[in-house]
């Protein structure tokens, strides 16, 4: 509940913050599963995690963005559905959209950082960038072996389904006081 002050408390606050955030989770993971379509999966799940980091300097040097938690949960909801409704996408869109959406999950991430001093600081960017790509790239590789087994996209797409679910539940939360 505060914010860190040392490189170890920089690197837990990294570790575990996207791992206990449901709603940062549902979109690392929906990334790897969206990116696990492409030949460039791997290069797609770095670009969001850079795109991640970025969002996270935004918010430490850049102006305030209001209702950005919302914004949070919209792109769980559209990485979810996406996954549901299997929509083929050029790498080139995938990348597009995987950095829109780093820079909001990394901004609003980039809270938990805010007024630390440099060492703690950084290592909260290196510990945010090794667990999302663990994270992301884990999701490609699962994705991956799933539709090697069987083209059959229904256990893809009720991940897709659970994401999706989760973005729903905390836009309400968000809009909705007390939902």
């Amino acid at each position: 509940g505060r914010t860190p002050a040392t490189f170890g408390e920089g690197i837990l606050s990294a570790l575990g913050h996207p791992v206990i955030g449901l709603d940062h989770l549902a979109a690392v993971i929906a990334v790897g599963c969206l990116a696990a379509a492409h030949r460039s999966a791997s290069a797609l799940a770095v670009a969001f995690v850079l795109a991640m980091a970025g969002g996270v300097v935004l918010h430490l040097h850049g102006p305030s963005v209001p209702g950005a938690e919302i914004l949070v949960a919209l792109t769980v909801l559209a990485l979810g559905l996406l996954m549901v409704l299997h929509r083929d996408m050029s790498a080139g869109a995938a990348l597009v959209l995987f950095a829109m959406v780093g820079v909001i999950h990394g901004y609003a991430l980039g809270e938990s950082i805010y007024g630390a001093e440099r060492t703690p600081l950084y290592a909260y960017l290196i510990g945010l960038a090794v667990i999302q790509s663990v994270i992301a790239l884990a999701a490609t590789h699962v994705t991956r072996s799933l539709v090697r087994r069987s083209p059959d996209l229904s256990a893809v797409r009720l991940v897709g389904a659970g994401i999706a679910g989760i973005g729903l539940a905390i836009l309400m939360q968000q809009i909705i006081p007390g939902a």
